[in-house]
């Protein structure tokens, strides 16, 4: 039996980065193609396994809620036009798994929807991933990750290549010895530090096995830059007492957060979809 059952997303951020379209729609519900982003990630995690998803929202996020709840309404009238393809795709992504709906309360920072979940975790391992970081690969990142913690059996990083310029966007893991091709045993992850001081050109992205003793790691550390509660820093705490892992991910990944992350995953998937490929590869002829 899976030891992983359980995967928190958390949801409640602004998304700044897209203003004005952001103003009154979640960033996690912003399309690729014709998919919210949330639904690539909910999707990944229940290839991978995944029963249980855990979404700690806020108050502006109820599209997101409602896109994973029945609209009895749509699918009457789908079932009257006889939109029997688009009815059963909808109806499917209701079930795709258990879903709780936690809001977000406490300090800024990506700790807190953590700290949130306690009582729905008890003492089980589980998985974390952002609401916005999509990766693409046969094999989901996580089932990638948990193959790692079932031989481990300590938490661990899910990290990708990065760049010069990606060691000042990223927290950068700073291994201490390769124990097996891919995965790592960490001394320590730093957080933004830029080229000329990354220990590693391996960057954390959104993918987390965790252990039930994040939560008292959590409430250990101290709030960082702006008061944000940090999770990267409250597992860096946790080093202190037990080991951690990184596992080198493969496959495609787009961090939808980002306007060209976005604009990429868009693109990439249209290419990919061999209803859309044709006409997509013409646009991009024309247009260059």
């Amino acid at each position: 039996m899976q030891t992983i059952r359980k995967a928190v997303i958390p949801v409640a951020g602004f998304g700044t980065r897209f203003l004005p379209a952001t103003k009154a729609m979640p960033k996690e519900m912003l399309p690729i193609i014709d998919k919210p982003v949330i639904q690539y990630v909910v999707e990944e995690a229940v290839a991978a396994g995944i029963t249980d998803i855990i979404l700690v929202t806020s108050s502006s996020k109820r599209a997101v809620e409602d896109h994973f709840d029945d609209n009895h309404e749509l699918e009457n009238w789908l079932k009257k036009q006889k939109k029997l393809r688009a009815l059963d795709e909808i109806k499917k992504i209701g079930r795709l798994a258990n879903f709780t709906y936690v809001r977000q309360k406490g300090p800024y920072g990506n700790a807190t929807p953590i700290l949130n979940v306690k009582h729905l975790i008890g003492d089980e391992p589980f998985a974390v991933l952002f609401g916005d970081d999509v990766m693409v690969n046969p094999v989901p990142r996580l089932t990638q990750m948990i193959k790692t913690y079932e031989k481990y059996h300590n938490p661990v990083l899910g990290v990708i290549p990065t760049d010069a310029e990606g060691t000042k966007k990223y927290g950068i893991i700073d291994p201490e010895a390769e124990v097996e091709k891919g995965v790592f045993k960490l001394k320590g992850v730093v957080e933004k530090p830029g080229p000329d001081k990354a220990p590693s050109k391996y960057a954390s992205i959104g993918s987390y096995i965790l252990t039930p003793d994040i939560f008292e790691a959590i409430g250990k550390t101290k709030r960082g830059h702006g008061g944000e509660l940090v999770l990267l820093d409250a597992i860096f705490t946790l080093m202190k007492h037990r080991p951690v892992y990184a596992q080198l991910l493969q496959g495609t990944y787009f961090d939808t957060g980002t306007k060209i992350g976005w604009l990429e995953a868009n693109l990439k998937t249209a290419l990919a979809r061999e209803d859309l490929r044709d006409e997509v590869r013409k646009m991009l002829r024309k247009l260059s």
